[in-house]
């Protein structure tokens, strides 16, 4: 249940779970510690059983009652109607029925042989797909918070299960760089999102890529912010409004203020000035005391993650030839062309809240952990977005079906996407648990997390790697644009 979960993971389902990190080349005592419990309260985008908490009666302080009342008494967890999946069976009729549309082609490839392999023992995808063997016993014997999780010789044998195997899941995305400046020397970034409509349009336009609209980055709050001078007029140039690069107040290498969401303060070059081109905020600043310039604070928030920033640049992906199991770490980006002025990422492919598929890159993310095991930089101004409504929920599986997943298990199910009032690119990771994890089903939809953690088969936690709060940058893109 979502409000009960305290309860430790099984050794048998820890040990498939810890060695599929591994050999999606995670640490794994950060994978051990990712499960400490959260005190955070759920925010709008949460559900409730089989429904959004907002659309709760009572809202979540309601539901968790109601949920409470069904423990008290016996019984299973209420759902917020008083009908729907009551019990085992009921939620197994869910997952086998509406929850459960296995689409052949391009929801979900399930040939027989490559894409729904089955062991015959305990051992499932002990070598090709899940990574047991020698490294889970290892893995076993992570601590977790102080807690020594040993495998026991009395523990049952982990039953046979499938590995899902998604066509396409991972393919290369080539997204326009852009050029501007630090301090006097060159930024190379991207640009992926927008809170304001007209300025998406504005920059889809002049780099022919998609800007995704996502309103929600508006109330992202002033210190999870960089700040980034764009120019209005004055020298031609590559910059977003076309005349000279975006001048940035931080880049990665200023870790502790570097943010990829950036506040905007337009520039204009008053009138009888002649214009120069600006590579630093300390030039900006200056010629604006002079009276050359005019600042205009704008309430637009850009996602504008940097790629190359001056001594450093994203990790590349030492493997850049792409299969459906590529593994999830080591990188993000398979090439840096400042000639061609492309980056080439992984684009990872996933469900949205319907079950629609979408792809996502992975730009950054916090605490330092996680951003090290994927290969991207580490933001701790991201951690302000905990409770934010900038950020919106992620679900990714920590144990059942093997597959495709940063877990090693089923993609995860986002609770927007593109074209959604509340889409955002900012991530706040929920790790979903099933109760039997040789029981699992495939879920696709929000609803379908809903339905099984009401019929209490699955529940869900807030991530916190280490104890801290955890963020990530996962634009939703169009690879095939």
């Amino acid at each position: 249940m979502i409000c009960n979960i305290a309860k430790m993971l099984t050794v048998a389902a820890l040990v498939p779970l810890l060695a599929a990190a591994l050999a999606h080349g995670a640490d794994a005592d950060w994978i051990a510690k990712a499960y400490g419990a959260s005190s955070y309260s759920a925010t709008k985008y949460i559900v409730c059983g089989d429904r959004l908490c907002t659309e709760y009666p009572g809202g979540r302080q309601g539901f968790e009652s109601a949920m409470a009342a069904g423990e008290q008494e016996g019984r299973e967890a209420i759902p917020p109607d008083g009908g729907g999946a009551t019990d085992a069976e009921d939620g197994a009729d869910t997952a086998a029925g509406d929850s459960m549309e296995m689409a052949a082609g391009d929801s979900m490839e399930m040939a027989a042989g490559d894409s729904m392999e089955m062991d015959d023992g305990a051992d499932m995808a002990a070598g090709d797909h899940a990574g047991t063997g020698d490294g889970a016993d290892t893995a076993a014997a992570a601590v977790a918070d102080g807690a020594v999780l040993e495998k026991s010789e009395a523990a049952p044998e982990e039953p046979a299960a499938a590995f899902l195997k998604l066509s396409r899941a991972s393919v290369p995305a080539d997204i326009p760089l852009r050029m501007g400046y630090h301090d006097g020397g060159d930024v190379y970034y991207i640009i992926t999102d927008s809170s304001d409509p007209a300025h998406a349009s504005i920059i889809s336009e002049a780099q022919g890529w998609n800007v995704e609209v996502a309103p929600p980055l508006a109330s992202a709050p002033e210190e999870a912010l960089s700040t980034t001078y764009m120019f209005t007029n004055g020298v031609e140039g590559t910059g977003v409004h076309g005349f000279q690069g975006e001048v940035f107040t931080s880049t990665p290498a200023q870790k502790e203020s570097y943010s990829a969401l950036t506040g905007h303060i337009h520039v204009a070059w008053n009138a009888g000035t002649e214009p120069g081109v600006l590579t630093s905020e300390e030039d900006v600043l200056a010629a604006e005391e002079d009276g050359m310039l005019t600042l205009t604070p704008l309430d637009v928030v850009i996602n504008m993650p940097h790629v190359k920033w001056p001594g450093g640049q994203m990790a590349v992906k030492e493997d850049a030839a792409l299969t459906d199991e590529t593994p999830y770490g080591g990188g993000q980006v398979l090439r840096i062309d400042i000639e061609e002025m492309i980056a080439t990422f992984v684009a990872h492919r996933g469900w949205g809240p319907d079950g629609r598929t979408i792809y996502y890159i992975v730009t950054d993310a916090t605490p330092d952990g996680p951003a090290e095991m994927m290969g991207v930089p580490g933001t701790p101004t991201s951690a302000s977005l905990i409770a934010s409504p900038a950020a919106v929920d992620l679900y990714q599986f920590k144990d059942g079906l093997a597959g495709t997943g940063p877990l090693g298990f089923q993609p995860g199910i986002a609770a927007a996407a593109p074209g959604d009032e509340g889409y955002s690119p900012m991530w706040r990771i929920y790790l979903a648990s099933w109760d039997d994890p040789g029981s699992a089903s495939l879920l696709e939809t929000v609803a379908d997390v809903g339905a099984m953690v009401s019929a209490g088969h699955l529940s869900t936690e807030l991530a916190r790697p280490g104890g801290a709060d955890h963020i990530v940058n996962c634009p939703f893109i169009d690879p095939f644009q």
